[in-house]
């Protein structure tokens, strides 16, 4: 009778273990890399969508080898000459089609949902990417980003129960 009680015993916590980490693994992560576009022509002060400059073009390149072994599912970017050429590089090497979106008609809720358990790279400007990153944390944590600075990675990481932000400095 000992041994069957224990055997029950042993049983239920084996079970009851397995049932947790089958439940913590179905907590999909999402996860989304943010950037500003590169460093845009600035000698036409009328253009409003100007292309890259070399070192823009540069920079752009350079994201796509720091990328280099991130498993993006999407890539997108703003209908922007400068924000698409920042992104090409690395959807390209990526074999994944540019996606669109509309920085000034973000229904957050709507691109979660679609990006769940997903690693994603959006590129955007000074205001918007950081007013992204706020929007995907729902908290105001980030800045606009200074007009001179290209150089920030903001990566967002989301489960259903944590939200975790940081920013770095990519040269």
């Amino acid at each position: 009778m000992k041994h069957l009680i224990l055997i029950t015993f042993f049983s239920l916590f084996i079970f009851t273990t397995c049932k947790e980490k089958t439940e913590n693994q179905s907590d999909e992560i999402s996860t989304y890399y943010l950037i500003r576009h590169a460093e845009k022509d600035r000698s036409d002060s009328t253009d409003r969508n100007p292309y890259l400059t070399s070192e823009g073009l540069k920079r752009a390149d350079n994201w796509a080898k720091h990328f280099k072994d991130i498993g993006f599912d999407a890539v997108y970017s703003t209908d922007y000459n400068r924000t698409k050429q920042t992104a090409m590089p690395t959807a390209e090497s990526k074999n994944i089609e540019l996606q669109i979106y509309n920085s000034s008609d973000l229904k957050i809720e709507t691109f979660l949902e679609k990006t769940k358990g997903k690693t994603v790279l959006i590129v955007g400007h000074s205001d918007t990417t950081p007013k992204f990153v706020n929007e995907l944390l729902g908290e105001e944590k980030y800045n606009d980003i200074a007009d001179d600075n290209n150089a920030n990675l903001y990566l967002v990481t989301l489960t259903k129960d944590t939200k975790r932000s940081k920013v770095s400095i990519i040269n």
